[in-house]
């Protein structure tokens, strides 16, 4: 009798057969150099200026204006001198605390009053609820300059003109137009089975939206607080028209402040060492959180 075994594959040499590689047309490796070459240059255009602006806070006036990339020759008398300049004489030391404050209250209650906003519009509809939902979608499109007159005297009339709480509270009217936006559909999204659930386990609205609906919208949360964080940082036109005493200012008001009042004589070592110290929060809140912001864009797209 014939032994058929004999005559079969060993198991492992099967197990090695492997599929050849598909081959990218050359289209496809086309598009992929292209695309590549197009993301080093706008690279080298994002990076570059952030790049100087680092050295020439390292070099003297004289040494910037005597080459782009001319070398510093005394380093730690020229960055002591610098920032000691841009953070005490200047004012952005205190100009820094003040941002800091104001953004960080804003930031807090723009996301607390956005996200209960976007959740009870996207889980609980109610007759209206489309009709407020495109009225807050309306503040979008609404120009931010059309306001300045209205918010003036308001904050006018009622004693917040010039204070920390009126500039806040016009932060937040600011942001939360963008914030309901970009959160609706992620709690739309969400599924109703688990908030279900929970209310069968006997947990309230409260605590069902606290405990269980905001950490599964935590991706979108935290792209959305990095997008206000970045808006409210860099704004400008809010604090100029809003705050005019001199102890409140905010960075960009500082900045704005450091050029304006220097006249003829402008000190540009201290003053690339303020665009440092303006800089520098922003990149790493940008470190901390790109996960979270990557990981929202991503969930987003396999939705």
């Amino acid at each position: 009798m014939t032994d058929l075994t004999k005559h079969a594959a060993p198991p492992q040499q099967v197990a090695t057969i492997k599929q050849p590689p598909a081959k990218r047309s050359g289209g496809d490796r086309g598009i992929m150099i292209g695309s590549h070459i197009v993301l080093i240059f706008w690279s080298i255009i994002v990076i570059l200026p952030l790049v100087w602006s680092f050295f020439s806070a390292t070099r003297s006036t004289s040494e910037i204006f005597s080459g782009p990339w001319t070398l510093p020759h005394h380093l730690w008398h020229n960055l002591s001198a610098n920032f000691s300049s841009a953070w005490s004489d200047s004012g952005l030391g205190r100009d820094l605390l003040n941002t800091i404050i104001v953004v960080g209250v804003a930031l807090i209650l723009v996301m607390a009053l956005g996200s209960m906003c976007a959740y009870s519009l996207a889980r609980f509809p109610f007759r209206g609820s489309r009709a407020i939902y495109y009225l807050i979608l309306a503040g979008n499109t609404f120009p931010i300059f059309l306001a300045i007159v209205p918010l003036f005297f308001v904050l006018k009339h009622i004693g917040l003109l010039n204070t920390f709480p009126g500039l806040i509270l016009a932060y937040v009217a600011f942001a939360f137009p963008f914030t309901v936006f970009f959160l609706y559909p992620f709690f739309r999204a969400l599924p109703g089975e688990i908030a279900e659930a929970a209310e069968l386990d006997g947990a309230g609205d409260w605590r069902t939206f606290i405990q269980v609906m905001l950490p599964m919208a935590k991706p979108g949360i935290a792209a959305v607080a990095i997008f206000n964080f970045l808006g409210l940082w860099n704004q400008f036109l809010l604090p100029v028209a809003l705050n005019t005493n001199q102890h409140n200012y905010v960075l960009s008001q500082g900045m704005y402040n450091f050029v304006s009042s220097a006249g003829y004589e402008v000190n540009y070592g201290a003053l690339f060492a303020g665009v440092v110290i303006t800089v520098v929060p922003v990149l790493i809140a940008y470190i901390i959180f790109q996960r979270q912001l990557q990981g929202s864009l991503s969930q987003g797209t396999m939705k």
